[in-house]
C-alpha cells in the first residue's frame, strides 16, 4: 500500500487546543515556548496528547507518522533486526544511568525514574540528566524509522488534577528536549497519564517512587 505524502498541520484535528506551554532550558534557565501542541483528552486514561504523530494505537500513530513525515518505513521482514540493533545501542548508551531498557515485541521501552529526571514536584529537567537524554537522541537520530511516545506518570499523592498537569508538563519537557535536538517533529508525541497507570503499589514508599516516571516507547514505522 502506498501513502500519499502530505504534511500534517500543527492542528491535526478540530479537537486540538493550543496552549501557552513553556519549558526551561536546564543550562541557561531561560523559558522557551513549546513547539509542541497539546491535544484533547484521549482514551480511558484521559491523557493529554502532545505532538503530531496521532492515533489511538502505536500502529496507527506509526502509520500517520509515515504519512505526515514522508517516512519510508521498514520492510516487514526487517523490523525485528532493526529494533534489535536499536535496543543494543540504547543499552550501551544507557548503561549505568538508572534508565532501564525493556523489549516488548517490536517496541522498546525506556523507563526514566522521576528521581533522576526531575526535582520533586517540578517539571524542569535536571541538568545532569540531559547528558543521558543526549545519548538517547544519538540513537534516535541513527534509527529514524521509529516514532517516540513520551508518557509522564505520577504516584497517587496529591489531587488528580495536580498529578495530571504535572505528568503532562514532564512529558512535554522530555519531548521538547528531544525536538530541540532536531529529531523530526512528526516522530514525537507526549502524553500525560497522571496517576492512572501505576506499575507498582502506591501504598508503599518504594512503589510511589517507582510510579513517578517518564517512559519513552519506540515503535517501528513499518512499510505496507
Amino acid at each position: 500500500m502506498k501513502f500519499q505524502h502530505k504534511l500534517l498541520a500543527v492542528a491535526v484535528s478540530a479537537s486540538l487546543v493550543l496552549v501557552g506551554c513553556s519549558t526551561v532550558d536546564p543550562y541557561t534557565g531561560e523559558k522557551k515556548t513549546s513547539k509542541l501542541t497539546i491535544g484533547a483528552a484521549i482514551g480511558a486514561a484521559g491523557g493529554a496528547l502532545i505532538g503530531l504523530a496521532t492515533g489511538k494505537t502505536p500502529e496507527e500513530r506509526a502509520k500517520n507518522a509515515m504519512i505526515g513525515g514522508a517516512a519510508g518505513g521498514i520492510a516487514g521482514g526487517a523490523v525485528g533486526g532493526y529494533m534489535d540493533k536499536q535496543e543494543n545501542k540504547m543499552r550501551d548508551k544507557l548503561a549505568g544511568t538508572g534508565v532501564s531498557v525493556t523489549r516488548n515485541g517490536d517496541e522498546i521501552i525506556l523507563n526514566m525514574p522521576g528521581e533522576i529526571t526531575f526535582a520533586t514536584g517540578k517539571s524542569d529537567l535536571n541538568a545532569e540528566f540531559t547528558n543521558t537524554l543526549d545519548g538517547v537522541v544519538l540513537v534516535l537520530e541513527e534509527f529514524d524509522q521509529t516514532i517516540i511516545t513520551v508518557e509522564g506518570h505520577t504516584d497517587s499523592t496529591g489531587s488528580d488534577e495536580l498529578n495530571q498537569a504535572l505528568s503532562e508538563k514532564r512529558a512535554l519537557a522530555v519531548g521538547q528536549y528531544i525536538l530541540d535536538k532536531n529529531v523530526a517533529e512528526f516522530r514525537i508525541e507526549a502524553i500525560g497519564r497522571g496517576e492512572t497507570m501505576p506499575k507498582y503499589d502506591n501504598a508503599t514508599v518504594e512503589g510511589r517512587a517507582s510510579n513517578r516516571r517518564v517512559e519513552l516507547t519506540l515503535t517501528p514505522i513499518v512499510a505496507e
